[in-house]
């Protein structure tokens, strides 16, 4: 069986995905952000098995992009010695990508996953810890 999304209905989730990163805290944000990350890791690891070469490269671009975000919006300044960890960290994702984008190793990005995934844990978890984190 084949579903297929109305042009009014994804019109819809588009408005509510607008709606959702326009009202977001920087916090929230960041969330989104791995989430969108873990998204295309997800996809590229699935594109490793079936060998499709195409959906890999687009995905690892995406995940770069994601990564760059992340990296672009850290507070060095206030983030003091977490941002600087968290800048290594991001860079060391960087180049796991792009050596994975060579040379596929399931299991390499299998731990980069996990490490990205342990990071947005602390990040949700630190933003519904956020005084006046209620939504």
């Amino acid at each position: 069986m084949s579903y297929t999304t109305s042009p009014t209905t994804a019109r819809r989730g588009d408005r509510y995905r607008e709606t959702a990163v326009l009202s977001a805290t920087p916090g929230e944000l960041v969330v989104l952000v791995y989430d969108h990350l873990l998204t295309s890791l997800l996809r590229a690891r699935q594109a490793v098995v079936a060998q499709n070469l195409e959906a890999r490269h687009t995905e690892l671009s995406r995940a770069r992009d994601s990564i760059a975000e992340l990296l672009a919006t850290l507070d060095r300044e206030r983030g003091g010695q977490v941002a600087s960890q968290l800048s290594g960290l991001y860079a060391y994702f960087l180049r796991e990508l792009s050596s994975f984008g060579l040379k596929p190793d399931v299991q390499r990005l299998d731990r980069v996953i996990a490490m990205i995934r342990e990071l947005r844990e602390a990040f949700t978890a630190i933003q519904q810890a956020a005084p006046g984190a209620t939504r």
